[in-house]
């Protein structure tokens, strides 16, 4: 492979400057402020199937997009035309969800949810392919450094503003500023990934050997097994909270403008994710990226629990810019190392749809499991509350458990020997 220049590398990655921006405003601002208005009682626990069912077509899709594209004779290439495709249904989902939530209708707002997921994760599978493709594997720490400065800077301008317009009652234009950025930065993104079409197209298998050859056994793969398995407890970490901060703030902290709040909460984060997500991949294609990891998931992991410590919104942001800087490490060598451990590179594809099941897989199990522990921690409605706020003994269990998984996440790291 040839060296890619920085400003390829950059047009490659601004596709996830727009899913991140996309993500970050629906799961941080909006789902949860309009699944609170939509359906009052019980919302935490609404909120959570919500995400869990959906989260269960992203544990799905992605190895079977991964495998089918890996074999595309397409003039376009093999990832492309699936990344043109999966965008278009997702603006389908956003243009029913935006109905549904106008109407309050909560069964068709699950089932915009689902076409919305359905079409990010056919273009993010494939999407997910394209580094291992085309970046030399002394490019990947510079690659994955891009990617998640992009995933940082998506996610503060999704979360901030999206928190502010659903805040305001604009969700019309919350949701066009979404769907504007996913097509304008999909077509830059596909400019800058010039793919060489395969001679001729592979044969497709039937579902059967794809099932079979989605199992990577962690005997003979053991570095992918353990890189997938810490993953997996990083993400489970993650998801114990995030989609609640909403929440957290309105019941712990005692804020009047939730949605606006969480946003620029987790804007304060991404800011200091950003800075150490510009350097971190560069970093650890020196030093190693599993050094990187122990240091910034034990950081997480101490900090999380700072979180009820605080009681103030200024003691808020400063816990979530630590946090932030933490994160940001982690995922700065998140995808390369993902990378350096996949067993096949011609089923790059397929292979990054297994590894990509380890964030998915965590996305449907975490949020429901948290959603439990605010109802079994508690709530209560006073006059003048238009829904039921939940306890602060409920968000201690939530904050102390991604405080272990993500500390688990660093420890058993330690078991990846291919990779420094």
């Amino acid at each position: 492979m040839q060296p890619l220049g920085r400003l390829r590398l950059f047009g490659i990655s601004l596709f996830w400057l727009a899913v991140n921006l996309h993500w970050g405003a629906l799961l941080i601002a909006i789902i949860p402020c309009q699944v609170a208005a939509i359906h009052p009682t019980g919302h935490g626990y609404i909120l959570s199937i919500i995400l869990g069912v959906g989260a269960v077509v992203a544990l799905v899709m992605p190895p079977f997009v991964g495998a089918y594209s890996d074999r595309s004779a397409h003039r376009w290439g093999r990832r492309r035309p699936y990344m043109v495709v999966g965008a278009v249904v997702n603006l389908a989902g956003l243009a029913v969800m935006y109905q549904a939530g106008q109407c309050r209708l909560i069964w068709l707002y699950l089932i915009a949810y689902l076409i919305i997921q359905l079409g990010s994760n056919l273009a993010t599978a494939a999407y997910s392919g394209v580094i291992p493709d085309l970046v030399p594997q002394e490019q990947r720490g510079v690659a994955s450094g891009w990617m998640a400065a992009m995933t940082q800077i998506g996610n503060i301008l999704g979360a901030v503003g999206g928190g502010i317009l659903i805040q305001r009652g604009l969700a019309a234009g919350a949701y066009g500023i979404i769907a504007g950025s996913l097509a304008a930065l999909l077509i830059v993104t596909a400019l800058a990934t010039r793919e060489t079409p395969l001679a001729a197209r592979v044969a497709a298998p039937g579902l059967g050997p794809i099932l079979r050859s989605l199992w990577i056994d962690p005997r003979r793969y053991p570095d992918f097994a353990w890189v997938w398995a810490t993953r997996f407890l990083f993400t489970a970490g993650m998801w114990m909270v995030q989609p609640f901060i909403q929440y957290y703030l309105r019941d712990v902290i005692g804020s009047t403008r939730a949605a606006e709040d969480a946003g620029r909460v987790i804007g304060a984060a991404l800011v200091g994710a950003t800075i150490t997500g510009l350097i971190g991949g560069a970093i650890s294609d020196r030093v190693g990226r599993k050094r990187v990891v122990y240091v910034a998931n034990g950081a997480m992991a101490i900090v999380a629990l700072g979180f009820m410590v605080v009681r103030t919104m200024p003691g808020v942001y400063m816990t979530a810019i630590l946090y932030g800087l933490a994160f940001g490490a982690y995922y700065s060598v998140d995808w390369a190392l993902g990378c350096d451990v996949l067993p096949r590179k011609e089923e790059a594809g397929k292979d990054m749809g297994v590894w990509h099941i380890s964030m998915v897989l965590p996305q449907s199990l975490a949020p429901f499991l948290s959603g439990l522990l605010l109802t079994w921690g508690g709530s209560t409605l006073r006059p003048g509350w238009t829904e039921p706020h939940y306890l602060a003994q409920g968000y201690l269990m939530l904050f102390a458990s991604a405080s272990v998984l993500l500390a688990l996440s660093a420890v058993l790291l330690r078991n990846v020997r291919g990779v420094r």
